[in-house]
């Protein structure tokens, strides 16, 4: 997701060079959403890592 992400700022940033502005910011905007769920996906997988860390 966060590859996605990444690819689609990329892209967003090519589009805004060769001046496609409505383009690249629908593009920037999908990176952006897609940033903020790996964001929350990733704090919670780290909270339920630390709950159910084995004990030994």
């Amino acid at each position: 997701m966060l590859r996605a992400a990444i690819v689609l700022f990329i892209i967003a940033l090519i589009l805004a060079l060769f001046g496609f502005g409505v383009v690249a910011s629908a593009f920037a905007d999908i990176a952006m959403i897609l940033f903020w769920i790996f964001v929350v996906l990733f704090v919670i997988s780290l909270i339920w890592g630390l709950v159910n860390r084995p004990t030994t």
